[in-house]
């Protein structure tokens, strides 16, 4: 068996950095209360990681770029025959990737216009009217079980890998190394630190813009005159 890089570290790191927001923000939607202030914070890191995994997908290292996985019906139909030979995210798994980001973004841009009529408010509450906001809020509140139906199929397919398949895919998310009987894949190459740098511009920018630190202040409230 012959080891082969696949994952880089910072995709490794984007990875278990995610499932562990995701985890902490759908708990702390559902316990509400004061926690909805962390719920907050935690979709703003969710949008920088987002941000994160998108430059990533075009600068990163071979297996971690869309055009390395994102293929067409063909491509699966060959994999579904069990004709499909490669590393990284297989044709079912491309999809999965990107019918994950593809909800969470919804989702975590969702969350930035809700409010949940107590005490809080997405930084962008302030920007649309109190209907549509409470109209959005209801859709975020009807997203947490697409997210969780998400995350349960993620840990089918793992398990499934693993008893049927006999293929640890959370192994090489750990070390980024997969262990091949076929020495002739090449392993991961690119994603340097110009890359990297810029990968994390664009998930600090995007945490910072969800923020809504750059909108303008709100008008003061209006000062009532003493009742004489």
């Amino acid at each position: 068996m012959h080891k082969i890089r696949v994952w880089d570290l910072p995709l490794r790191l984007f990875h278990w950095l995610l499932a562990a927001a995701v985890i902490a923000s759908l708990a702390s939607g559902q316990l509400g209360g004061n926690l909805m202030v962390w719920h907050g914070r935690l979709g703003i890191l969710i949008a920088g990681l987002l941000g994160f995994r998108l430059a990533w997908g075009l600068t990163g290292s071979t297996y971690a770029r869309f055009a390395s996985f994102v293929r067409g019906p063909a491509v699966i139909r060959a994999y579904l025959r069990g004709e499909w030979r490669g590393l990284g995210h297989n044709p079912l798994g491309a999809l999965s990737v990107l019918g994950m980001l593809t909800i969470l973004g919804l989702q975590t841009a969702g969350g930035l216009f809700a409010n949940d009529d107590i005490a809080f408010q997405g930084p962008f509450y302030r920007l649309i009217s109190k209907d549509t906001s409470d109209w959005i809020a209801g859709l975020h509140r009807k997203g947490f079980w697409l997210v969780l139906l998400l995350v349960g199929l993620h840990l089918m397919a793992i398990a499934y890998y693993l008893k049927v398949k006999k293929d640890n895919l959370v192994r090489p998310m750990l070390t980024g190394d997969k262990e091949m009987a076929d020495s002739s894949y090449k392993p991961a190459s690119g994603g340097g630190p110009l890359a990297l740098l810029f990968a994390l511009t664009v998930g600090i920018a995007s945490a910072w813009g969800a923020s809504g630190e750059w909108l303008p202040p709100p008008p003061p409230a209006p000062v009532e005159a003493p009742a004489w």
